[in-house]
């Protein structure tokens, strides 16, 4: 990866007055010696003769060690709080859908009551509205349901993390307009992911002979606002349905859109859910268990508006008995379908040392070639080595762990108190309503109402309802941000944050196209350690939209957002270390440097 300008991220942040060379065993004992108590055991009454030691007096007073670490660990939680404290609430400008349509069809209301147009119940919106308006957990269960299913952890959202900064201090750029062509191209690019499913996704690639992902790539060219990534300035098929990054943006309403390094190199599905993970003395297999291609729901509009209701699905996944490695779309969709552990995995096979005899146990580079982060301190320490207190691997895990929960509180805090944007699904009832009913109230833009990938769909499910790869459709909370690709960033940050992130990763697979349980060489462009966590990040949120569950802009926003959950977490952990450490430094997802 190319060097990019250093930013610190602590320039405005108080640091404690506690430096490394303060806080010794000598230093704090000024050259006193102290009595340390000694805990000595009497002999048993059935071991006669052995008299026991005298008992050295114990002190009634603290050690100096001992009280000043107490102290040390008080200014550091003061400083972190303070310097957090100072951080102001960023704007959280929206679309204004809400105040737009009294009937709140730009707004997420699954899980309510609707009438037979699929519209909200007023009174049931305003309870949702009041609750969201006070945070107050009595206020939430005031709200009527529609079906069984309930609200997805509103009231999470509001629990303080110890670590890292409040949701509130998180500014992303409004979500695209019901009206707007942004969502407008948005939806015809999630109706061609529905469609494509299950090409192999070897066939998302430049020169490619697909004549369906040639016209998916060719449709979305002609689209009037479209922002994913590109190549000369055109989508190409080697872009299409890539990851782009979408940063706050005070000089741009929509935002500054990014695509993070390595996120086009190779093949779509990054080297970390193509390997084997060790787990000491077991294994993970990388080959997952895959749904059938019959599993398509919501296309009928009376199991649409059930869903729309809350209700409890009617049919169940079908899956494929024999696991194979993640070749297609909807592979990947099912693959995150249920929060799968990929960051615990990641963290795995880079910080076991590669060898043996059976691949099964073996990470991904040998002992002698390091893979940590070069300014990790036990790299230059001649005496210790690194465990689960600091910088070892159940370390990593846990801020992994922390992060996960954090970018989630954060991201849901936007859905619920912020933005209560519509899902995918939502708008396809709108365009099913416009153009099989003629409700021409619904206001979709041009772009959709009139493109292939919506004509292809029709003739394909027999209505303009969104086909999902999910019997229940999404979670019951709004779609914008995306949980799911906030825990990617933020996993992918911490980890590039501890492990050498420029390291060329040895020996790249990919699915064999004729064999998916088989893996084969990637020959191409090399890839690195740093571009392989991007992509892991971008394949556990856009394998959301290839379920027809979430929209490119969720994805979008929701990796700046779990990266400055991360940094903000790094940050605070910067100032609980007593190693020598020049701290964290890593790329970001727009290409420059952080160091913390």
């Amino acid at each position: 990866m190319a060097d990019h300008p250093t930013i610190s991220t602590e320039s405005d942040l108080a640091s404690p007055a506690l430096p490394h060379t303060a806080v010794t065993r000598r230093s704090l004992l000024g050259g006193a010696s102290i009595a340390v108590g000694v805990a000595v055991l009497a002999s048993p009454p059935s071991m006669p003769g052995i008299a026991p030691a005298a008992a050295q007096p114990v002190s009634a007073d603290p050690r100096p060690l001992d009280a000043v670490f107490k102290r040390r660990a008080f200014e550091v939680r003061e400083v972190c709080a303070s310097n957090t404290e100072k951080i102001p609430i960023a704007p959280h400008p929206t679309n204004g859908d809400e105040a737009r349509y009294p009937n709140k069809i730009g707004s997420d209301s699954r899980g309510l009551p609707h009438d037979k147009r699929g519209e909200v119940e007023q009174a049931a919106w305003q309870a949702l509205y009041t609750a969201c308006q006070s945070g107050d957990s009595a206020d939430f269960e005031k709200i009527p349901l529609g079906g069984t299913r309930k609200l997805v952890n509103p009231i999470g959202t509001l629990a303080v993390s110890l670590s890292g900064i409040n949701p509130t201090q998180i500014a992303i750029p409004p979500a695209p307009a019901l009206a707007s062509a942004e969502r407008g191209g948005e939806a015809v690019e999630v109706y061609w992911q529905s469609l494509l499913r299950d090409v192999p996704l070897n066939e998302l690639r430049d020169d490619t002979s697909n004549r369906d992902v040639l016209a998916a790539t060719e449709e979305l060219n002609k689209l009037a606002d479209f922002r994913g990534p590109k190549s000369g300035g055109r989508v190409t098929p080697g872009t299409l349905f890539r990851a782009n990054v979408l940063y706050f943006d005070p000089a741009d309403p929509k935002g500054r859109s990014v695509t993070p390094p390595g996120v086009l190199d190779g093949p779509l599905i990054s080297q970390f859910l193509l390997r084997d993970v060790p787990y000491a003395a077991q294994w993970m297999s990388a080959q997952i268990r895959t749904a059938v291609p019959a599993n398509e729901f919501l296309t009928e509009y009376e199991d649409w508006l059930a869903i729309q209701n809350g209700a409890a699905p009617k049919r169940q996944l079908q899956f494929d008995a024999t696991p194979r490695y993640i070749t297609t779309g909807r592979d990947l969709a099912e693959y995150i379908h249920s929060g799968p552990a990929l960051g615990w995995a990641a963290a795995l096979i880079l910080a076991t040392p590669s060898g043996g005899t059976d691949q099964h146990y073996s990470g991904m580079y040998p002992p002698a070639e390091a893979v940590s982060y070069p300014s990790n301190p036990y790299r230059k320490s001649k005496t210790q080595t690194p465990a689960g207190a600091t910088f070892g691997l159940g370390y990593v895990q846990a801020l992994l762990a922390t992060g996960i929960s954090n970018s989630v509180r954060a991201s849901y805090w936007q859905k619920y108190f912020v933005h209560r944007a519509v899902r995918p699904e939502a708008y396809g009832g709108l365009a099913h309503h416009r153009l099989a009913n003629g409700v021409s109230d619904y206001p979709l833009h041009d772009n959709f109402l009139k493109s292939e990938a919506l004509n292809r769909s029709k003739a394909k499910y027999g209505t303009y309802l969104l086909s999902q790869t999910y019997p229940e459709a999404a979670p019951l909370h709004s779609t914008y941000p995306g949980g799911a690709t906030s825990v990617g960033a933020v996993t992918a940050t911490i980890l590039k944050a501890f492990f050498d992130e420029s390291r060329v990763i040895a020996n790249p697979v990919q699915p064999d196209p004729v064999d998916p349980t088989r893996l084969v060489p990637y020959s191409g462009p090399p890839l690195t350690v740093g571009g392989e966590l991007n992509k892991l990040a971008v394949n556990f949120g856009f394998g959301r939209n290839w379920a027809g569950i979430h929209w490119r802009s969720d994805a979008s926003a929701s990796m700046a957002l779990g990266e400055e959950v991360a940094i903000g977490m790094l940050r605070d952990e910067r100032m609980t270390l007593r190693e020598p450490f020049d701290g964290f430094s890593f790329t970001r997802f727009d290409g420059s440097r952080v160091t913390i």
